[in-house]
Formats: structure tokens, sequence, C-alpha cells
């Protein structure tokens, strides 16, 4: 089967072959015109050899393509016929006839390329051959993106280029064609670069060798002057022009000349004659070459391509102007002619046409287009010389080319193509990444960027946006070989934006800052910028400078009135929010890389960023597409195969000489920074005055002091900003000679040509004009130059005279003062000068030759002295020589590396102009993306720490609030009609809601702005209602309600206020208009929306640092004299206490502060209001809910004596409240305390608000000053107050009032005349004067010591609240009923605590119930402003002073009649508290004893338990009963009987017949003598009755007591005392009673009692004569005064019977130790007897009676005289040391051990 392809070929040559036959010319053919016409002859030798094939394959493409290729080379073929060869050419191409691997491929293709770059054909019309010009740029476009364009050579795809260039910029052509040709253009450059990976950098010798001929001609391409010797094609013309005379000659050529055109068309006229059948004309698109193939081929650089072609080249613009004036001498001949528009080849001159037909001279020679390409001979190449593929050569050309095109100095190039060659740029930039080619990149370095940055200058829109486009790819992927570069672009961009000038269009000025904002955007641009220029000492501060110059420009622009914003404050904006938005991303991205592998994949994309960035293999367009990449496993091996590949191909990256790392740390790059400024300091200083500069960097030590030469050279040389004219004059400089061989040392002068070194040196500094300064500095160059370059000429001088040569012909060649005056000098007369200067021999003429026209050619250029263009040679030579050294070193980082330095270098600016954006724009959507940008901000400082950037955005977003600029009044309806403000609230909370951690100083500004809210009544209801424990619902609003009227107020005043006020004011009063409503209701939800107060609730979650600064803020707000509002300062109270509630968990931190703010507002009040009782009911609420924390609860407990320190009258007024508290307080806690000292607070604190006694001296703050910082005493200080004293108990036992009065001292509080006054009997007249002196080294005592021979405990009781005391009983009551509430450390506490309650609610507590008008809460007090803050308050302080009354406290309201229910209410306190005394005292034993049984089963150390009875008795028996015993003398009669009863119940219990005689004997003492005593007082006037039957029982109860432990009694030494004094109480009780009932019981008792006495044996003695004791005369002797006949009555004989029982009834007691020699200090003083006391007993007993044997009671010489004493208002309290020395004989037994507790407790 025959190959399809076959049919194809076979087809296009019928269709060609058709085309020809039918043109004109054959008309008249014959067979044998056919057979020799070469075309149609090929054409039939191909039909033959296709059909006797099978494949095309077979053949060799050239085979088939040579006959079509001919027709397209041929130039006597019309164009349609070319057109359909070239469309045939075209199909082969597309159908892949053409197989890529056949060996012959190359050379077909090459073929082909050349026949269609080198196309001819006759020309018709313009329309048809522009036909075939398009099919010439399809077939070039195929040929090259086809595969098999792969094996085109380097000089055809530059001759392919060529011809499109020249379509491209041919004028005359048609738009649509020139249009296709620059999207052929744009196709094949794109695909060119693309391949640019495939190329590898050849070895510089082997491209010197074979591409030295290859040139692109840039600049302007007019056709030259001069024609050069070419061979057109392998294949000779066969068709040529014949002359008239017969002979072959070039008709002269007439040209159209424009300079402007790239490709010219070059008409042909022929003379008509009858040799020619047809006339034609051939016309040409021809390229104008160089001058000359020295011009055409420029002398290779090292690498051997031509790195710098400069069209302003002298000999390019003379080759100009001469092909200009060529052309217009042609003009008249073509005037004459008749033109056809053709196409590309210029015609050969008539001498290579005459020599082609020598067929070994067309081999033989290589032929050179006009564009300068030279092609080797076919014949060559068929001799087996491979043709090599196009590779990196003829992409550089192409390169260099196109930047050639973008020269906006050569005046050839239009703006047409500068355009297009920005565009193809453009195109190869984004095609490929350039920077690993060096021949590539050099020209990127130097002539690209400099066309680029020329072009910004032109004021043509389009040139700028093209080459602003092509700046932007070049340094988003190549930055790190363009440092320099990229910092005059970026001045160059700053200064178009800045331009003032009037002709810069705005556009202009937008383009440029979206130029900025694109670079911006840049992964990691800014941080390179950062670390490469900001941290180099010798670059701008270009991101700071940035930084400033866009917030300049976006702040002080004129801002629209219309406040929308131009489009370049929006680019600005933009520009900024990039940073931070990147910033922020980075941010987020590392918040979310939490887990493990989130971190390994985060560290590979790291290193990939990296490796990426300084591999230099990839662009960072790629690194990006990789870091997006999602990390799975399988990419992840990827990626790492990836990263190891690269490290592989590349070294290190390259690190900048002043950083330690490739990734300095942030230290490191703000000393850099630091040294920086110190520099630029220096440099300042030295360009003023270079030694002050030296100086300057010595004191800073960025200089060595003594100067070291080799430094301070090193510096002038690289420091860029020295002014050269300075450093010249400081190095020439006598002084620095050495300084100077320093200096010239730091150049590099081996391998220069002394001009060479020369321009290198005088680059460096101003030459001076003083001719020995000049020597000076050209000697010691000369030297160093001969020296190091091997000493090439004969002399030192010889080196020096040429040197001064060089700078003489400099001056005289370019200085145009001297060019006016002479001719320039000649290189004649250069070197004549110069003769036998080398040593009396010349200098090497050639090299003289080079000097000269190096130095004629290009200027060497004194710093500072030239301007234009020339300055900016100068200044562009610099910037490349600095980019080749070190500094040039550009550092990649990885994105997000030093966004903490970033950021704070640009906060600042930032949060300024998005403030500034925020207040003045009116776009919604320009303020939402300002408030992104705040929370951005936030985001960042947050995640960095910055609490100073987050305070700034915090104040800042306030102010836009209105929230404290407004009027608490306004403030509802200016907030909620202004959007700005409600968007800036909800950021302000939203931010400190997310970031609060890194609140510090802003929170002082959210607080007030809650305050304002708060004023405003704008916040939830949840935030303005808090905890109370009065109110009956638990809650009490902050925010008090406005009382209707005040209930003074008459109507008539009514009805006068409402004619007094005027009708603004009455409409104000009719209430809010409906916009106000709506704008109140849109505050309140915005404010809702704002969650308040989740800051309290999530504050839990704050760092302690960032807690503390909210409490701080919200103690701060507490309001001082002038801007006293009591409101204001309890709500900041209330969120206080919420926050310390939410901390709970970690309250040890912050309690101090807490508790000093609370002492604040609790000790200094001087009067109550509302703010000191929310301060009081906030301390017990805290307390409640701290005392569950170990760690906490003791401190807390502590603070509660805030409240005893508070003074007594303020206190007072709060006792309901606290009394509320401690009951909820004891409920909730109970069970959480355990130590005494705290338990010592609570019953304090529950005697003082409940019964009203005092607060205990110590805790009483006493100031002279008022400003008194109490804060200042600490819960430690407090408590120490307490723990000093050993007794905890407000009582102390008999024996303790002996032991303890001697080493203590009574406190101030309690003076003498208290005491004397005091009506308490004191035994023994030393005590007060021991008193008086205070005992040295004593501790103080914490409580005066109490009377104990009296009920009451002695407390100064003052007013009381009936429902505080009703509330604090409950809470005893609750202690007391639970065991597990009463414990060792309080038991002692809660027994006074009772006694005190008994004492103030005796007689219904009514003695509190007296008028105290001076005391009462007046509600207007309370609410009291002292100076308004401003005239809005005055409002709101009026509404304020008539809210509802804050609650008094007092019974004011229940003095006016004295209700029934409080005496109710009494009767029950009484009761319950009866009921609790006698639960106590029953469970005493039991509670002891297992108290004693746990301590000796968990053996704690310190304080022993003991369950004995004298412990009982001492700490719990007595105190109950003696508070028992107080309530009997109740003026109640109920009460009175009842606890009559209790008492009774008590005495007999079982539990006390374990009592010794002594605490019987104490009880006789202490509780029933007391009472006894007490009762004979009038205590209830209008219930006689009552009274007598009290007074009945309660004698009825001694005898039943003293019967019951009559054994135990007898053992006592003072029984006779004790016996007495009971007969003197049935004495005074004889004569007490109005009625007969005490008339007829005491004798009963009393009878009782001596029968009992009298059985006993007690009266009897054996010893005495009559058989009586002396007691048995004593009683007689008493009796008889009240009860004369009852002796006889009741022992009418006086026999003494036989003692019954005696033995056991009179055993002896144990022995009881001696009393001390003083009374107990409250002893009050002692009243003298009324009858005088016999001589024997008034003396003293000396102590020798005390130690002797006890004796039998003997009848007393006279009567004891202690009968007969009127009745007294106290018991007698007796000491026993007096009854014994009134009895005749010792009463003491012998002496007890003198143990301390074992003391006798009766006097």
């Amino acid at each position: 089967m025959v190959d399809k392809n076959i049919y194809i070929v076979q087809g296009e040559i019928i269709t060609v072959v058709s085309a020809i036959k039918r043109n004109s010319r054959w008309n008249t053919h014959t067979p044998l015109d056919e057979e020799q016409d070469p075309l149609l002859n090929s054409f039939s030798h191909l039909k033959e050899t296709l059909n006797n094939i099978k494949e095309l394959s077979d053949v060799e493409p050239n085979v088939f393509l040579r006959p079509f290729l001919e027709v397209v080379r041929s130039e006597d073929t019309t164009g349609p016929i070319t057109g359909l060869a070239l469309t045939s050419v075209n199909k082969f191409l597309s159908y892949g006839l053409i197989d890529a691997n056949h060996e012959a491929a190359a050379e077909a293709i090459e073929n082909m390329a050349d026949a269609v770059t080198h196309a001819r054909f006759v020309g018709t019309d313009p329309a048809s051959d522009e036909v075939v010009l398009m099919k010439i740029l399809q077939v070039l476009r195929t040929l090259l993106l086809t595969p098999v364009g792969a094996h085109l050579t380097n000089e055809s795809v530059c001759e392919i280029m060529q011809s499109c260039f020249r379509i491209c910029f041919e004028v005359r052509l048609s738009e649509l064609l020139r249009k296709s040709a620059e999207h052929t253009l744009v196709d094949m450059v794109q695909l060119l670069f693309s391949r640019l990976p495939q190329f590898k950098e050849e070895a510089k010798s082997f491209v010197g060798a074979n591409m030295k001929k290859l040139k692109m001609r840039a600049g302007g391409m007019s056709e030259s002057s001069k024609w050069k010797k070419q061979k057109r094609s392998p294949r000779p013309p066969h068709h040529m022009v014949r002359s008239a005379s017969g002979g072959l000659e070039q008709a002269p050529p007439a040209t159209l000349s424009n300079n402007n055109l790239t490709g010219e068309i070059l008409l042909e006229t022929r003379p008509l004659t009858d040799d020619i059948n047809a006339c034609h004309a051939t016309t040409s698109i021809t390229n104008a070459s160089f001058n000359s193939m020295a011009s055409s081929m420029s002398s290779p650089t090292d690498s051997g391509l031509d790195t710098c072609s400069k069209a302003t080249s002298r000999e390019d613009l003379t080759d100009l102007d001469q092909s200009s004036s060529v052309s217009e001498g042609r003009q008249v001949d073509r005037a004459q002619s008749a033109s056809v528009e053709s196409i590309p080849e210029v015609l050969e001159d008539r001498e290579s046409v005459t020599e082609q037909s020598d067929s070994a001279s067309i081999h033989d020679m290589d032929y050179v287009n006009p564009r300068g390409v030279r092609f080797t001979p076919q014949q060559t190449q068929r001799d087996g010389a491979a043709l090599i593929p196009y590779s990196l050569p003829c992409l550089r050309e192409l390169f260099r080319f196109l930047i050639s095109l973008t020269n906006p100095h050569d005046r050839h190039n239009t703006d047409a193509m500068m355009h297009m060659g920005l565009q193809l740029l453009t195109v190869a930039l984004e095609a490929a990444h350039i920077a690993p080619y060096q021949s590539l990149l050099g020209l990127v370095k130097d002539e690209l960027c400099r066309h680029l940055f020329q072009l910004l200058n032109v004021d043509r829109m389009n040139l700028c946006t093209a080459s602003i486009r092509a700046c932007f790819l070049l340094f988003e992927s190549m930055r790190g070989h363009l440092k320099f570069q990229l910092e005059m672009y970026l001045k160059k961009l700053m200064d178009i934006i800045t331009s003032e000038n009037m002709k810069m269009p705005y556009e202009m000025k937008e383009m440029a800052l979206e130029a900025l904002v694109q670079l911006w955007r840049i992964p990691s641009f800014v941080t390179e910028l950062y670390i490469n220029h900001d941290c180099d000492f010798y670059c701008s501060n270009l991101l700071y400078c940035l930084n400033t110059f866009i917030n300049f420009n976006l702040m002080h622009n004129a801002f629209p009135v219309s406040g929308q914003l131009y489009t370049t404050h929006l680019l600005s904006l933009e520009a900024l929010l990039t940073v931070i938005d990147s910033t922020e991303a980075h941010c987020q991205a590392k918040v979310l890389n939490n887990t493990a592998q989130q971190d390994q994949s985060a560290e590979t994309n790291h290193l990939v960023g990296f490796v990426l960035l300084t591999s230099g293999q990839v662009s960072s367009r790629t690194g990006l597409a990789f870091r997006s990449i999602a990390m799975n496993e399988i990419e992840l091996k990827v990626k790492i195969v990836f990263i190891l590949f690269l490290l592989a191909e590349k070294k290190e990256p390259t690190k900048p000489q002043r950083f330690s790392s490739c990734l300095p740390d942030s230290q490191e790059l703000l000393d850099i920074r630091n040294k920086k400024k110190l520099l630029n300091s220096g440099t300042e200083q030295f360009n003023q005055k270079p030694k002050k500069g030296i100086q300057f960097l010595q004191e800073k030590g960025l200089l060595s002091s003594p100067m070291d030469n080799n430094e301070v050279a090193q510096w002038l040389r690289e420091n860029p900003r020295l002014d050269k004219k300075q450093i010249g004059e400081f190095i020439s400089d006598r002084k620095h000679m050495e300084l100077l061989d320093s200096f010239v040392n730091t150049f590099t002068f081996q391998g220069l040509r002394i001009d060479e070194a020369l321009r290198l040196y005088l680059e460096a500094f101003r030459l001076p004009g003083e001719a020995p300064v000049i020597h000076r500095l050209l000697e010691t160059f000369t030297d160093t130059w001969h020296k190091v370059n091997g000493s090439p000429f004969m002399t030192n001088d010889a080196g020096f005279a040429l040197a001064y040569a060089v700078i003489m012909l400099n001056t005289d060649q370019h200085n145009n003062n001297v060019r006016k005056q002479n001719i320039p000098m000649t290189v004649e007369q250069f070197k004549k000068n110069l003769k036998g200067v080398n040593g009396n021999t010349d200098f090497d003429q050639d090299m003289l030759e080079d000097i000269y026209n190096a130095i004629k050619n290009d200027e060497i250029v004194m710093p500072d002295e030239q301007s234009g263009l020339v300055k900016e040679n100068y200044v562009w030579s610099v910037l490349l020589h600095r980019g080749a050294t070190s500094e040039g070193v550009f550092l990649h980082v990885p994105a997000g590396s030093y966004d903490h330095d970033l950021f704070t270098m640009t906060w600042g600016p930032t949060i300024a102009a998005l403030s500034y954006v925020f207040d003045k724009s009116l776009d919604d959507a320009i303020i939402q993306k300002a408030i992104a940008g705040f929370r951005k901000c936030a985001m960042i400082s947050a995640h960095c720490g910055f609490s100073d950037v987050f305070d700034n955005l915090i104040i800042s977003l306030c102010k836009f609030t209105t929230l404290s600029s407004e009027s608490a009044e306004n403030l509802p309806t200016v907030f909620g009609s202004n959007g700005k403000a409600q968007v800036a609230a909800k950021t302000v909370f939203h931010l400190a809601h997310r970031h609060g951690d890194i609140l510090r100083e802003g929170w002082k500004n959210i607080m007030d702005s809650m305050l304002q809210l708060f004023r405003a009544e704008l916040l939830p209801k949840a935030m303005v209602e808090v905890e109370d424990f009065v109110e009956p619902n638990g809650k009490i609003s902050l925010q008090r309600e406005e009382t209707p009227s005040n209930r003074g107020e008459s109507a008539v005043l009514s009805f006068v206020n409402w004619l007094t006020l005027s009708g603004a004011e009455q409409s104000g009063l009719r209430g809010p208009s409906t916009e106000n409503q709506e704008a109140k209701q849109a505050a309140m939800l915005c404010i809702k929306q704002c969650d308040p107060e989740k800051l309290i609730t999530e504050s839990k979650f704050l760092q302690l640092e960032s807690l503390q600064e909210l409490m701080k803020a919200l103690i701060s707000v507490t309001p001082d004299e002038e801007t006293y509002d009591e409101e204001d300062a309890a709500f900041c109270l209330e969120m206080l206490l919420r926050i310390v509630m939410e901390n709970r968990d970690r309250v040890s931190c912050v309690w101090q502060t807490v508790r000093d703010h609370l002492c604040h507002l609790c000790v200094q009040a001087t009067e109550s209001c509302f703010l000191v009782e929310r301060a009081v009911v906030g301390l017990i609420r805290l307390a409640i809910r701290l005392l569950r924390r170990e760690d906490i609860s003791s401190q807390v407990l502590l603070s509660l004596r805030l409240l005893l320190m508070m003074k007594p009258h303020v206190l007072a007024r709060v006792s309901r409240e606290v009394a509320y508290g401690l009951h909820e307080l004891l409920k909730t806690n109970a069970a959480n305390i355990h130590c005494t000292d705290d338990w010592f607070t609570l019953f304090s604190l529950i005697e003082c608000i409940g019964a009203g006694i005092k607060p205990p001296a110590s805790f009483q703050v006493t100031s002279t000053s008022p400003d008194i910082d109490t804060g200042a005493q600490s819960d430690s200080e407090l408590s120490h107050h307490h723990s000093e004293v050993s007794l905890d108990r407000g009582y102390t036992s008999d024996s303790e009032v002996y032991t303890e009065h001697g080493k203590s001292r009574m406190p101030r509080s309690v003076t003498d005349v208290d005491v004397a006054s005091s009506g308490w009997l004191v035994v023994g007249k030393d005590d007060l004067d021991i008193n008086k002196v205070p005992a040295s080294g004593s501790k103080p005592l914490l409580n005066p010591l109490v009377n104990q021979y009296s009920l009451t405990l002695g407390q100064d009781m003052g007013f009381h609240d009936t429902k505080s005391l009703i509330k604090c009983v409950e809470s005893l009551s609750f202690i007391v009923r639970d065991a597990a509430h009463v414990t060792p450390e309080n038991f002692e506490l809660c027994v006074k605590a009772i006694r005190v309650f008994v004492e103030a609610s005796l007689n219904g507590g009514y003695r509190t119930h007296e008028k105290k008008k001076n005391h009462k809460y007046d509600s207007q007090k309370s609410r009291v402003r002292r100076k308004p803050r401003e005239k809005e308050g005055a409002s709101r302080r009026a509404k304020a002073s008539s809210q509802r009354p804050s609650r008094s406290h007092s019974d004011d309201e229940e003095d006016e009649g004295v209700p029934a229910s409080y005496h109710t209410v009494s009767l029950q306190v009484s009761q319950d508290l009866l009921d609790l005394m006698h639960t106590l005292h029953t469970r005493a034993a039991s509670i002891y004893s297992s108290w004693a049984q746990e301590q000796r089963h968990l053996e704690v150390a310190g304080k022993k338990i003991e369950a004995d009875s004298q412990t009982l008795w001492t700490s719990c028996w007595c105190p109950l009963l003696q508070g028992i015993a107080w309530l009997c003398c109740d003026a109640r009669r109920q009460v009175r009987m009842q606890a009559l009863t209790y008492l009774q119940r008590a005495l007999l219990v079982h539990d006390l017949q374990t009592l010794d005689a002594v605490e019987w004997e104490s009880c006789f003492n202490k509780v029933l003598f007391p009472l006894l005593t007490k009762l004979l007082d009038n205590i209830s006037p209008a219930d006689v009755g009552g009274m007598e039957e009290t007074r009945m029982r309660a004698c009825t109860l001694l005898s039943k007591v003293f019967l019951q432990h009559l054994s135990p009694l007898l053992s006592l030494p003072t029984f006779a005392a004790l016996w007495l004094t009971i007969l003197d109480f049935m004495d005074k009780y004889m004569h007490a009673g109005s009625s007969d009932l005490l008339l007829e019981a005491i004798p009963e008792s009393l009878k009782n009692m001596l029968l009992v006495m009298d059985t006993a044996g007690i009266f009897h003695s054996v010893d005495s004569r009559t058989g009586y004791s002396d007691l048995w005369e004593i009683t007689w002797e008493r009796i008889n005064c009240f009860l004369p006949n009852l002796r006889e009555e009741l022992f009418k004989q006086t026999v003494i019977p036989q003692p019954v029982e005696l033995a056991q009834l009179v055993a002896p007691s144990p022995p009881a130790s001696p009393p001390p020699a003083q009374a107990p200090s409250p002893v009050p003083e002692p009243k003298t007897f009324s009858r005088p006391m016999s001589p024997q007993i008034s003396t003293p007993l000396s102590h020798s009676h005390m130690s002797q044997s006890p004796l039998i009671l003997q009848p007393l010489a006279s009567h004891l005289q202690v009968g007969g004493v009127p009745p007294m208002s106290l018991p007698i309290i007796l000491n026993p040391a007096l009854i014994e020395a009134s009895s005749p004989v010792p009463l003491l037994p012998a002496p007890r051990p003198t143990d301390l507790s074992d003391t006798p407790e009766v006097k």
C-alpha cells in the first residue's frame, strides 16, 4: 500500500505546476521550454521519484522540498505562485511529513529556513503581495514551532526572527499584516525562551570560535550605503536582469529612505527591450548592515558575545547619517520607475553576480546576509560537517536585540519599536528563568535595567506601563542579582509618585504606586528589602522610606471632601495592608500548625522555599506553587527528593559579610541598623569636615583609635555616600601619606592597562586641582600599578609621565573650554608628545593608540563634575561596579522570617494611616478594609506579643466609637445613628475578646467606654444587675430608677413647675422622638452584638499580666473628690468583683490588689453610701466564693477584718447586708473554716453587727491625717494583732485571773474611771495602782479581761439593727445545731458570741430603741455628688438624688410606735438563745471527749485538748450557765421563767456531778450569787408577782444546789465564807419581797439546809466544850439577825448527836495551793464593811498560818462581821484570805501543789 503522504506531495506538485503554467509567461510555451525551465524540470524529476517509492520516508526530505523551495527563491515567480509554494511547504510541516529523526532532516529544515527568509517574487498589487508576506510569516511560525524546528541553526533562527521584525516594523504595510507579524514574534519568542532550560552555557572558547559572526542589527534598520560581497544562497540565481546592451549589470537601486523604518523597499527599474517578453520588477525589504564587517562583528567579550551594544556609539551614528544622505540622492531615479511593492532580499551588486558564474567561487565563499548573519556553504555541510541545532547563542543574540530596541536614547527606535521590544522582553521573562545563564544575566544587569529605568522618564504611558511590567518580572525572579538596580528602581518610582511636575499625568502616579503594591505582594519581597537594604550599612533604608512615603502619600495628599478616596489613596492603603496581610497569614499559619505532622510539613515547606530561592534554579513563582501544594505523604517525599536534587546541584548560598549566618537573628539585625545610623551620622560629618567624621566614628567604636590606615582606606572605598571631593582632599593631605598608600592598595590593578587602572582609580575620588597634590596622588598610583604589573616600563617615572599624559588627553578631548580654544589632539600628536619618555625609548605604539582611542571614545569621568547623560553613565558604571563586589550579594530568606522586625518597623505608620482612612472615608467597602487592617494588625501584635502596638490600636479605635467623647444623655442617639462608630465599637470588643491577653494600657480606654455605656443605660440588664443578700430576689440594679415624685411636693408646686417650663423643655419631658428611639434601639442592638459581658466571663483565660492591667483599669475609675459619681464607681467595683470570681483559680495572684481597693472603699469611708454598701457586699460575696479554695481561704477571711476596721457608725449602716452575707457564708462554707483566727474574725463581725458591740480596739484605724493609706496594712499584719494573743476567748478562768494579771496590763480603752464607776467590787486596794503601771515587754491583749464574777461580759453595747440581730442568731444557731461545725477552734468563740447576744437581747433589746435621728441613713446624703464634672451631669445627678433610697438598717420605721411584732421576734430570739445554750451545755462533755479521742488518734501536735471536768467547766459550762442566768434576769416573765427552768436543769444535769469542790464553789460565786444579786433589783416593776416567783425559784435553786453538792463543798477551806454568803442572801431575800411568798419559802429552804448540815455533823466538834463547832456559833449568830426564832424552832435542845457518816462527808479534799497575793485586774474598788471589825480579825494573817494542818472549827470569840450588809447592786466577791483572816483559827487545809491550773478560783 502506497504511503498516503506521497499522494499529499503529488497533489501539491500538481497545484503549483498548474499555477506556473497558467501564468501569462507560459501561454506560448513549447515542450522544449518546459524541459529547460529549471522550476518545471525539478517538479517533473520529483514526480518520477515519487512514482518509484512506496514510503515518503524512503527519500530525503530535501528531495521533495527542493522544487517548492526553488519556487519560493525564484525572482521570476509572481506572488500567487510563491504563495502556493509557501502553502505547500506549510502543509508539509503541519502534517509532519518531515521526520524530525531523519538524518537529513536538519539539512532540509535549514534549506527551508533559508529559502523562506530569502523568498523572492514579482509584485502585483499591495494587497496580493501582503497575502504572500502573510504566508511567509505563517511558514516561519510553523517551522519554528513544530518539532522539526529544533534542527534550525542559530543563524537560521536569527534570520527568521529578523524577517518577522522587518515585516513588523514596515509602516507602509497594512496594520493587519504588521499585527500578524507581531503575534508571530510573540509565539516564537515564547517558544524559544521556554526551551531555555534545555540549553547549557557553553565554554567561552567554543562560543568565541564559532559564534563570532552571529549578529542581529540593533538600532535603526535603514539600509547601508556600503554593499558587501555576499553569497545569496547555496544555489546560484538563474534569472538575471539583462540590460539593453546585453551585458549583465545591476540596475542602480533607487531607495526610499525613512530612518524610522526597519525594512526598506528597493525598487528596481529595467528599460524595456525586444529581448524581454515581459517586464517585471523585483523589490526587496532590506536590513541595513554595519558600516564595515568590523562593526557588524564587533570584538567579542570574554564570553565570545557582544555584551555591550550601545547604539549611541559614534560609528553607528555616522553610519546612519551616511545612509540617509545616499537615500536622498537616489530619489530622482525612483520617481521615473514603475513601482511594485514586494519582498525580502537585497540584490547583490554587479560584482558579486559576475563572480557567482564561477561555481568554484560560489562554494568557497561564506555568505553574509545584510543582517550580518554568515552562512557556511552547503557543500561543506554535505561533505560531512553536521549542522548544529540552535541553542543559547541565538537566544542571547535575540535577547540582546530586543534589549537594543528598548533604548530610548537611540533616535532610530520609534515608540512602536520600543513598545514591541518591551512586549517581547516581557514574553521572554515570563517564559523563562534567565538568572542561571550568565551571558543573559549580564545583559539584564546592565543594558536591560538601564533602558527600562530610562523609559520610566518618558511621558508616554504605554511605554512606562510596559517598562514597569518588565521591571516587575525582573525583580520578581532575579532580584537576587539586581540588588542596586532594585534600589534605583524603587527610588525612581517614588520620584514619579512625588513629582511636582504639572505635565506628569495623574495616571502615571497611579501606575507607579500600583507597581509598588505589586512588588509588595511578592512573597518575602518586603522581608528581603529589609534584610538587604535597611540592614546594609551602605544602602538606603528602602523599606522604612517606602513605608513612610506611602503613609505620607495617603495622609497628606488632598483628601476629597466627598469622602470618596482617590485611586492613589486606595493604592497606598493597599500597599500598607499588603505587608500586614502577608505577616498576618504567616502568623495564622503558625497558629494552625500545632500537630506534629503539620509541624513537619511546615518545616519542609520552609526548607523548600528557602532552597528554591537560594538555588537560583527555579523562579519564586515555582517556589510559590510548591509551597501551596497539599502535604500528603507522596508529595512530601517528592518534595524532599526535589530539595536533595537542588542541594546537589547548587552550592551553599552566599552570605553577606555583615551577617554571621544566612539567617541572622533579630538582635543581630538591630545591632546592624544601630551601627548604620552611626555610620550615616559619621558620613554626614565627614562630608562637612573629614577629620570630624573620622573622630566621631572612633568615639563610637566603629573605627580604631589610634587610626588604622587600612581600616579607614577600606571605609573610604566601600562607602558610596562619602563626598568624592572630601575623600580626595583627605587622602592627598601630606599628613596622611600612609593612608594614601593604604587607599591605593585597596584597588586591584593587576592585568589592567594603565589607562584602565587610572580610570578605576580616579572614579573613587575627585582629583584636586593643585599640581603638587595631583603629583602626589599620581606618583603613589603609578608606583603601585608598576609594581603589581611586573614593571612593564623602564622606570616608575615613565609610568608617572604616561599617567599624567592620559589625564591631559582626557581633558583635551572632553573639556568644552579646551575644545573651544584648540583643536583636539590627534593620535599622532599624542604619540609624539610621549616620544622617548619610557627611559629614553618609546612606549609601545599600539598601546598608545589603544589608550588614545579608549580615552577619546569613553571619557574618564571625574565624579561630581558632569551632568546629563555623561553623569548618568558614570552613576550607572558605579552601580555595576558595586554590584560586582561582595556588596552586591543579595540574601534570599523564607517568607515570614522577619515578620517580627518588619511589623515593629511598619506598625506605627500603618495604624496611623488606617485610622486616617477610617476617619475620612464614607465608603463602606473602604471602612471594612480599614477594619480588616486593624484586625490583622491586632492578630500580629497578639501573636508577636507587642502589647504597646495592641494598646495603640485599641486607643485609636476607641476614639472612633464616640463613646468617650459624647455626653451620656446624647450618647444613645449619636452612637445609634453613627454606623462608623458602631463598627469601631464592634471591632474594639471583638479584638478585646479575641486578643485580650496582649492588652495592657488599652484596658483603661475600654473600661472608660464601658462606663459611658453604663451611664447611657445601654448595657445589657445582666451587667447592671448584681447579687444582693437582703433583697428578696437576690438581685439589685446598679442603675437606680427614679421615684415618680417626692411625696412632699404638693399639687400646687407641680402646677407652678409646669407653668415655668419652656416649650422646648416641655417637649423634652414628653419623651424622646421616634428617631431617637430608633437610634437608641440600634445602639442597644450594637452593644448586644459587642457582648461586653464576655470581657468578664472570658477574663479567666487572660494572661496574668493582662488581667492585672484590667483590674488596675477598673480600680483607676474609682471617683476622686472632683469627679465623684457613686454609681460609676459601684459599676466598676462590681465588674472588678465579677472578674475576681471568674478568676478564682488564680485569685491569689490578684488578691492583694483587690483587697487594697476594698480596704480603701470601706475603711476610708466617713459616711455610709451606696458605694460602701456595694463594697461590703462584694467583699462578703468574694469570701463566699473563694472560701472553698484552700490556698486563699485564710487570706480571704482575714480580709473580712476590713469590715471591723470600718468606722463604727458606717459599719452600723451596712449591718444588715453583713448579717445576711455572713449567714450565707456560714451556710455555704462553715466546713471550710478551720483556723481559730478565722473564726475569731467571723464571730467578732457577728457580734459587732448583730449586737452592736464595738469592734476590737486593735482593728480600729486611728489616724490624724485624713489620707492615711490603710491599704498598706496587709492581711498578715491584720492577723498579727490576734495571733500574738494566746487566749482566744473573751474571758478567762478564775485561775487565769490570778496568773495573767501579773504579766499583762489593761488596755487603755478601759480607764481607771471606768473601773471605779462600773460598780464592781475590787477586793485588794493595790489592784488599780498596779494596773496604772504598764508591765514592760508584756504582750498586748486583744480584749480587756472580763469580770468573771459578773453575768455579763462587760462589752460596750451600741445600737443594733433588729433584723441583723435575728439573722446573726440564725447564723449561730446554724453552727451550734450541726455538730460538724462545732470545732475546738470555734467552740469558746461560739459560747462568747451567744453570751453577747444574750446581753443584746435582754429585755427584748429595748434599750437600743432610742430615737436616732442623728444617725438616720439619708438616701439623699448617700448619693451626694460634690463638684459635677460637666453641665450635662446635672440632670443625671438630679435624677440620682431622687432615686430609691439606699436601704436604711436602723429601726426608725419601727420606732415610731413600739410594734408588737418586734417583741414577738425578740422573745423568739431569747428562746432560741436559751435553747442554744442548753444544747451546748448538754452536749459539751461528749463533744470534748470525742475531740480528745480524735486528737489522740491523729496525734496532732499543738494545743492539747483535755476532756476533764476542769476544762469543761472553764471553757463551756460556766460561761453558758452565766448566760442562762443573765436571761433569768430578763424583764419579760416568760423568758425569765424559761431561763430558770433551763438553769435548774443545767445545774442538776448528770455531767456536772464530776466537778470538784473548787468548781462548785466557782459555780456559786460566778453564777448563783451574781444571779441572786441581780434579782434583788427591780427588774420588772410592772410584774411584781412574777418577780416574787422568780426570786423564790432562785432561792430554792440555790438551796438545792448547795445541798446536792454539800459533800464536795465541805472540803473547801472557804466553806465558812460560802455558807455565810448564802445566809446573807437568805437575809436579803427575806426582806426583798412585798408578798408572803418569800417569807414562807426562805425559812423552809433554810431549815432544810440546816437540818442536812446538822445531820451530817458539820456543826459538831468533839474538841469544843459545848460539842458544837465555831461554825455553829457563827451560823446562828447570822441567822438570828433575820430569823431569831428559827433556832428555837429547829433545835430545841443542843445535844450533840453522833455525827452521821462524817468520815464520808468531811473527807479530806485535795490540797490547794495558796492564793496569789493580789486580785485580778478588773476587780473594782473594795467597799468597806458596815460593821467595825474586831481587833483579832483585823490583824493580817502571817504566812506561817497557811502551812498549818487543818483544825476543827472552833466557836468564834466574837461575831463574824459579815451580816447586816445593806443590799448591793453586784454580788459580793470575797477574798478567801480575808475570810481566813476574820477567823480566830486558821480555816485552810494543807497547801496544794503550786500548779497554775489548780489555783483556787474564789477569793
